[in-house]
């Protein structure tokens, strides 16, 4: 048989051939590593973990792209608002990021009773102060004010309450300007006096987290740390916008700079917005990080996996027979030498 087996190999001209096919085990065990409970919970981490990190990835990138949407609209805004005709204001509120930065226009009587500052604000790089004086608008805008003259002549300590009894209270936050240096009340100009025009970039009420907002509490009378409603409430007798303009026509000859408009809280590119574009970098590298660590286990695995089934290494069966041998021999030994002990006292 081996004879005409190399004869028949000679008759096709070339050495005996192999069967080069590896074992059966090697073909169809080498994966088996996959149904081990250690690979079942590998599968399920990559299998939640991938979808969840790109997920968050999708949403941080949609918050920057948010942002800088924000901010190409209110460019355009500003845009538009230095060649656009001032809107009334009643048309413009409630501020939002549609119509913050808007040039808006409103009719009434300063309040020259109650001058107030706002200060460590920035211009330009350098420090000073906001000039705001309150506007009343509905005294003359709506008609309900009375003799204005009558008015100054009351008693300042019953303002309050006639304001709020006759109706005519509500009243708009005008920042005439900007001054350099400390908060001082004698270096600002007074406003004008009687019934005026004011044509200003509409602004939504400040918060702690408003750009520019650094004065705490604790200020002197007279003056505020944020320009809001919610500040102004307890200053003034008379009801509030929740919006204030800032004038940026300013009258010749007069030392207020004018203040340029912000955009509205968490708008436009500012540290948040790159943040997110971070977080969303961080989220994707975190879902190829799994990917990479569940295709170097699973390489690490298959290569160990082939070594033992052609025999390079002991494969999982081996080794816990040889595991069990091992202990088998070792409580033989045991045995044997708790047998001579007896034997060795005697």
């Amino acid at each position: 048989m081996l004879t005409g087996r190399r004869s028949a190999d000679g008759e096709r001209g070339g050495a005996p051939t192999r069967d080069r096919r590896p074992p059966a085990p090697y073909r169809w065990g080498v994966y088996r590593f996959l149904l081990t409970p250690r690979w079942w919970g590998i599968n399920l981490f990559s299998v939640l973990a991938i979808p969840v990190c790109l997920f968050m990835g999708s949403w941080q990138l949609s918050r920057f792209e948010a942002r800088a949407e924000s901010h190409e609209e209110q460019q355009r805004t500003v845009a538009r608002a230095e060649h656009a005709r001032p809107e009334p204001l009643s048309r413009l509120l409630p501020v939002d990021v549609a119509t913050s930065g808007r040039t808006a226009e409103v009719t009434g009587r300063y309040d020259t009773s109650r001058p107030l500052l706002v200060p460590d604000r920035k211009l330009d790089g350098r420090r000073g102060f906001y000039v705001l004086t309150m506007l009343r608008t509905d005294a003359a805008a709506d008609g309900k004010g009375k003799d204005h003259a009558k008015d100054r002549a009351k008693d300042r300590a019953n303002d309050h309450a006639e304001d709020r009894a006759e109706g005519h209270g509500k009243a708009l936050p005008v920042v005439r300007g900007w001054l350099p240096g400390e908060a001082d009340p004698s270096r600002v100009p007074p406003p004008p006096r009687g019934e005026v025009r004011v044509t200003g970039a509409l602004q939504a009420s400040e918060s702690q987290t408003s750009p520019g907002v650094s004065a705490d509490g604790g200020l002197p009378e007279g003056q505020l740390g944020m320009i809001s409603a919610a500040a102004l409430v307890n200053v003034v007798p008379y009801d509030v916008h929740d919006a204030w303009i800032t004038v940026q026509r300013i009258p010749d000859g007069s030392k207020l700079k004018p203040v340029p408009p912000v955009r509205p809280d968490n708008t436009g590119l500012d540290m948040k917005a790159f943040q997110n574009l971070g977080y969303t970098a961080e989220w994707f590298v975190f879902a190829a990080f799994v990917v990479f660590m569940w295709f170097r286990l699973f390489r690490r695995d298959v290569e160990l996996a082939k070594d033992a089934a052609l025999g390079l290494i002991p494969g999982p069966q081996e080794s816990r027979a040889s595991q069990e041998s091992q202990e088998r021999e070792q409580g033989t030994e045991d045995a044997s030498e708790q047998s001579r002990s007896p034997a060795s006292t005697a």
